[in-house]
C-alpha cells in the first residue's frame, strides 16, 4: 500500500532546480501505512477565526489560565534570584493574550501573546495566525509576528496520546537567518526591522538586571529562529518569557539564526556527504533536531536553568556540551541540514516526530543545501547508553526517578532551589508546538499547511 500527500505543485519558481521540483508527490516514508492510522487532519482550507478573537488581560499568578509553574513569566525562580527588583520590572508591563481552538472538533489550538509595554490596554503589536493563499491557490495558515514582543503557536487542544506520529508541512519562512549570503536584507537584520530598543526585558536566566533599564538589557536582534516541530512536557504550552521553555522541552526540531560570535565555530552536518561544514559559512537555515537530555544541566550562571542536548545526524551523533568533528574543531548546535527558503513555497518541507514504545523519532523531509530532496530520521530511545530524554515519562509508571536530582538557580539576589527536577512518581504529558514561543525574542513570519497525527494501527 502506497500513500501520497495531497500537495500538487503546478509550476517551479525561477532558479528552483529538479530536486525541488521532485517535491510534487510525497510518499510517506516505507511502512507508515502498514504502522500508522490517520485520526486527525487540518489543512487550513477553511478561514481561521483567530485574528478577529478578543485579546484578554493575563492575570497572571497561579489562578491564570495561563500558569505553569515556578518559571512562569511572573514565577517564583525569578523572585527568589531577583528580589523584588523583577516584580517591579514586571510590573511595568501587560500580557495580551487569544486562545483559540480550531480544526475538526476543535482538535487544534492558537496561542497568541503580545506584550503592552506602555499599559495602555493595547497590544504593542498585532501578532496572529490567519488563513493565506499561496500563489496557486492553496490554502495554507500564516503566523505573523510583526514584532519581537509577542509570540504565536500552534500546539494540540488535548495531550497527545501514548504512541502517536504527529507532521506539519512547511510552505514558506521569514524569521532571520542569511539571505545571499548576508544577515542584512529587506532593510532587516536577522529578520528583525530596525528599531531599537529590542531587548530581552524583563526575562533573562539572571532574572532581573540591577542598573539596567528597558533599551539597556542585552539586544535580542542577533538571535531569531522557529520551532518547526517541539515536543514540551505540559499540556497547555502558550508563549512566554524566553527562559522558561528551556526547561520543558522532550525533543526538538527548530530553527536558529545567531550571528553571534559564540556561533561561529558550529557546524553543519551536509548529509549528502557526511562532512561537517562550518555554519557560518553557509545559508545560515539550518534545522537542530535535538534530544534534550535528563541527565545534564548547564549551571553557569547565565544560563543556569537550560538541558544539555544530544544531536545524532548523518556526520555523527554529538553531546552539545562537548567539542567535536576533525580536531574537536567545531562545539555547538551540530545542524543536521539546511533548508532553502528561497524555493517555498513551489517547494516544501514535511516535519514529523514519532513516539512509539521505544522512544522519539524526529523525521525531516524536503529538499536540503548539498543532498537535494531527502528525508532524514534519527531516533533515541528513552533511555540510551545511561542517557535518558527529559520528562519521556506519559505516566508514572513509565519512570522509576532514577534521575531525580536537586538543581539551584543563582541570579544577583538570590539562589532557587528545585529539589526534585524529576521524582519517582511524576508524570509529563506530550503536547507539540510549531511556531515562536518567546514573549521576548524573534521576529517574522511563517507559512505552514497539513498538520496531521497519527496513531499506530494496532
Amino acid at each position: 500500500m502506497v500513500r501520497t500527500y495531497r500537495k500538487v505543485i503546478v509550476a517551479v519558481a525561477g532558479g528552483a532546480t529538479a530536486a525541488a521540483a521532485a517535491v510534487s508527490t510525497w510518499p510517506a516514508p516505507a511502512g507508515t501505512a502498514e504502522r500508522w492510522k490517520l485520526v486527525a487532519h487540518e489543512g487550513f482550507d477553511r478561514p481561521l477565526r483567530v485574528d478577529g478573537a478578543k485579546w484578554r488581560l493575563d492575570p497572571q499568578g497561579r489562578r491564570s489560565p495561563w500558569h505553569v509553574d515556578a518559571f512562569d513569566d511572573d514565577g517564583e525562580a525569578w523572585t527568589k534570584i531577583s528580589g523584588p527588583l523583577f516584580k517591579k520590572r514586571l510590573a511595568s508591563l501587560n500580557v495580551f493574550r487569544k486562545r483559540v481552538a480550531f480544526g475538526s472538533k476543535g482538535w487544534l489550538t492558537a496561542e497568541v501573546a503580545a506584550v503592552d509595554k506602555d499599559r495602555d490596554g493595547r497590544p504593542d503589536s498585532r501578532p496572529g495566525l490567519s488563513t493565506a493563499g499561496l500563489p496557486d491557490g492553496q490554502k495554507v495558515a500564516r503566523i505573523s509576528e510583526p514584532g519581537w514582543d509577542a509570540g504565536v503557536l500552534i500546539r494540540p487542544t488535548r495531550p497527545l496520546p501514548p504512541r502517536y506520529r504527529v507532521e506539519m508541512t512547511l510552505r514558506g519562512i521569514d524569521f532571520g537567518g542569511k539571505r545571499h549570503g548576508t544577515f542584512d536584507y529587506d532593510g532587516k537584520h536577522n529578520g528583525y526591522t530596525r528599531e531599537p530598543c529590542k531587548t530581552r526585558f524583563p526575562w533573562t536566566f539572571q532574572g532581573a538586571l540591577p542598573g539596567k533599564s528597558r533599551c539597556e538589557y542585552p539586544d535580542v536582534t542577533r538571535e531569531n529562529g522557529f520551532y518547526y516541530l517541539t515536543i514540551l512536557d505540559y499540556a497547555t504550552p502558550a508563549p512566554h518569557g524566553n527562559p522558561g521553555i528551556h526547561y520543558r522541552r522532550k525533543v526538538i526540531m527548530d530553527g536558529y539564526y545567531s550571528d553571534d560570535e559564540r556561533w561561529k565555530n558550529a557546524g553543519t552536518c551536509d548529509p549528502r556527504t557526511g562532512r561537517i561544514r562550518r555554519t557560518f559559512d553557509g545559508t545560515f537555515n539550518g534545522v537542530n533536531a535535538l534530544f534534550v537530555r535528563g541527565d545534564k544541566f548547564r549551571e553557569a550562571a547565565n544560563n543556569n536553568i537550560s538541558n544539555e542536548y544530544y544531536i545524532k545526524t548523518r556526520c555523527g551523533n554529538v553531546s552539545m556540551d562537548e567539542p567535536y568533528g576533525p580536531g574537536g574543531r567545531f562545539h555547538g548546535h551540530l545542524t543536521s541540514a539546511e533548508i532553502r527558503p528561497e524555493l517555498m513555497p513551489e517547494s516544501s518541507y514535511r516535519f514529523a516526530v514519532e513516539r512509539d514504545r521505544s522512544g522519539y523519532t524526529l523525521e525531516m523531509s524536503g529538499p536540503f543545501l548539498h543532498s537535494g530532496q531527502t528525508t532524514l530520521r534519527v531516533h533515541h530511545r528513552f533511555v540510551e547508553d545511561g542517557r535518558p530524554i527529559w520528562h519521556y515519562n506519559q505516566t508514572p509508571g513509565e519512570y522509576d526517578g532514577r534521575f531525580d536530582r536537586r538543581l539551584t538557580h543563582t541570579g544577583p539576589a538570590g539562589t532557587y532551589t528545585t529539589e526534585h527536577t524529576w521524582p519517582k512518581g511524576s508524570a509529563y504529558p506530550d503536547s507539540f508546538i510549531i511556531g515562536d514561543p518567546h514573549l521576548n525574542y524573534y521576529e517574522g513570519s511563517a507559512y505552514v499547511d497539513d498538520i496531521r497525527l497519527f496513531v499506530p494501527r494496532d
